[in-house]
Protein backbone atom coordinates (compact mmCIF):
# COMPACT_ATOMS: atom_id res chain seq x y z
CA UNK A 1 0.00 0.00 0.00
CA UNK A 2 1.09 3.53 -0.66
CA UNK A 3 1.69 5.89 2.18
CA UNK A 4 0.24 9.35 2.20
CA UNK A 5 1.75 11.94 4.46
CA UNK A 6 2.93 9.33 6.92
CA UNK A 7 -0.36 7.39 6.93
CA UNK A 8 -1.29 4.20 5.13
CA UNK A 9 -3.85 4.65 2.38
CA UNK A 10 -6.96 2.53 2.87
CA UNK A 11 -7.42 -0.29 0.42
CA UNK A 12 -10.47 -0.03 -1.80
CA UNK A 13 -10.83 -3.82 -1.66
CA UNK A 14 -13.21 -5.21 0.96
CA UNK A 15 -13.08 -8.85 2.01
CA UNK A 16 -16.37 -10.43 3.12
CA UNK A 17 -17.39 -13.92 4.10
CA UNK A 18 -20.28 -15.47 2.19
CA UNK A 19 -21.89 -18.88 2.45
CA UNK A 20 -22.14 -20.89 -0.76
CA UNK A 21 -23.72 -24.34 -0.70
CA UNK A 22 -23.30 -24.49 3.08
CA UNK A 23 -19.62 -23.56 3.01
CA UNK A 24 -18.16 -20.25 4.11
CA UNK A 25 -15.73 -18.59 1.75
CA UNK A 26 -14.05 -15.20 1.61
CA UNK A 27 -14.52 -12.92 -1.37
CA UNK A 28 -12.46 -9.79 -1.97
CA UNK A 29 -14.08 -7.08 -4.07
CA UNK A 30 -13.97 -3.34 -4.37
CA UNK A 31 -16.74 -1.64 -2.40
CA UNK A 32 -18.46 -0.49 -5.63
CA UNK A 33 -18.90 -4.15 -6.64
CA UNK A 34 -20.34 -5.07 -3.23
CA UNK A 35 -22.82 -2.20 -3.56
CA UNK A 36 -23.72 -3.24 -7.11
CA UNK A 37 -24.28 -6.84 -6.00
CA UNK A 38 -26.61 -5.59 -3.27
CA UNK A 39 -28.61 -3.55 -5.82
CA UNK A 40 -28.83 -6.42 -8.33
CA UNK A 41 -29.82 -8.91 -5.62
CA UNK A 42 -32.50 -6.56 -4.32
CA UNK A 43 -33.89 -6.10 -7.84
CA UNK A 44 -34.13 -9.90 -8.16
CA UNK A 45 -35.63 -10.37 -4.66
CA UNK A 46 -32.55 -12.30 -3.51
CA UNK A 47 -29.98 -11.90 -0.80
CA UNK A 48 -26.47 -11.00 -1.83
CA UNK A 49 -25.30 -14.48 -0.74
CA UNK A 50 -27.99 -16.13 -2.88
CA UNK A 51 -26.90 -14.08 -5.88
CA UNK A 52 -23.24 -14.96 -5.32
CA UNK A 53 -24.18 -18.65 -5.00
CA UNK A 54 -26.07 -18.42 -8.33
CA UNK A 55 -23.07 -16.73 -9.99
CA UNK A 56 -20.76 -19.40 -8.55
CA UNK A 57 -22.96 -22.24 -9.82
CA UNK A 58 -22.58 -20.93 -13.39
CA UNK A 59 -18.83 -20.39 -13.11
CA UNK A 60 -16.80 -22.24 -15.73
CA UNK A 61 -13.33 -21.14 -14.64
CA UNK A 62 -11.50 -18.29 -13.00
CA UNK A 63 -11.63 -17.18 -9.42
CA UNK A 64 -14.93 -16.17 -7.85
CA UNK A 65 -14.00 -12.51 -7.38
CA UNK A 66 -13.20 -12.13 -11.08
CA UNK A 67 -16.39 -13.91 -12.12
CA UNK A 68 -18.44 -11.61 -9.88
CA UNK A 69 -16.81 -8.52 -11.39
CA UNK A 70 -17.60 -9.78 -14.90
CA UNK A 71 -21.19 -10.56 -13.86
CA UNK A 72 -21.69 -7.01 -12.55
CA UNK A 73 -20.08 -5.52 -15.66
CA UNK A 74 -22.32 -7.60 -17.91
CA UNK A 75 -25.42 -6.67 -15.89
CA UNK A 76 -24.80 -2.96 -16.34
CA UNK A 77 -23.74 -3.31 -19.99
CA UNK A 78 -27.09 -4.96 -20.67
CA UNK A 79 -28.76 -1.74 -19.44
CA UNK A 80 -27.24 0.17 -22.38
CA UNK A 81 -29.00 -0.23 -25.75
CA UNK A 82 -26.83 -2.12 -28.22
CA UNK A 83 -26.80 0.86 -30.59
CA UNK A 84 -25.26 3.05 -27.85
CA UNK A 85 -22.58 0.61 -26.71
CA UNK A 86 -19.06 1.54 -27.61
CA UNK A 87 -16.83 -1.13 -29.04
CA UNK A 88 -14.02 -1.94 -26.63
CA UNK A 89 -10.74 -0.24 -27.48
CA UNK A 90 -8.36 -3.09 -28.09
CA UNK A 91 -5.78 -1.07 -29.98
CA UNK A 92 -3.36 -1.34 -27.07
CA UNK A 93 -3.54 -5.12 -27.38
CA UNK A 94 -2.72 -5.20 -31.08
CA UNK A 95 0.94 -5.59 -32.06
CA UNK A 96 2.42 -2.49 -33.62
CA UNK A 97 4.17 -4.44 -36.35
CA UNK A 98 2.80 -7.63 -37.87
CA UNK A 99 5.11 -10.55 -37.33
CA UNK A 100 6.33 -12.47 -40.30
CA UNK A 101 7.08 -16.12 -39.88
CA UNK A 102 8.16 -18.90 -42.18
CA UNK A 103 4.75 -20.48 -41.75
CA UNK A 104 2.90 -17.34 -42.84
CA UNK A 105 5.23 -16.89 -45.82
CA UNK A 106 4.62 -20.49 -46.88
CA UNK A 107 0.88 -20.07 -46.44
CA UNK A 108 0.94 -17.23 -48.96
CA UNK A 109 2.41 -19.43 -51.69
CA UNK A 110 0.03 -21.36 -53.82
CA UNK A 111 0.64 -25.03 -53.88
CA UNK A 112 -0.01 -26.36 -57.31
CA UNK A 113 -0.09 -30.05 -57.68
CA UNK A 114 -0.15 -31.98 -60.89
CA UNK A 115 -3.44 -33.75 -61.30
CA UNK A 116 -3.34 -37.37 -60.35
CA UNK A 117 -3.40 -39.61 -63.37
CA UNK A 118 -4.63 -43.12 -63.18
CA UNK A 119 -3.33 -45.61 -65.68
CA UNK A 120 -5.60 -48.47 -66.55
Amino acid sequence: MRRRKGRRAKSMVVKRTVTIAGHKTSVSLEDAFWQSLKEIASERDMTRSELIAAIDSERQHGNLSSVIRLFVLDFYQQQIPVSKRAAPDISALAPTKPRSSARSRRAGRSRRRAPDTIKT
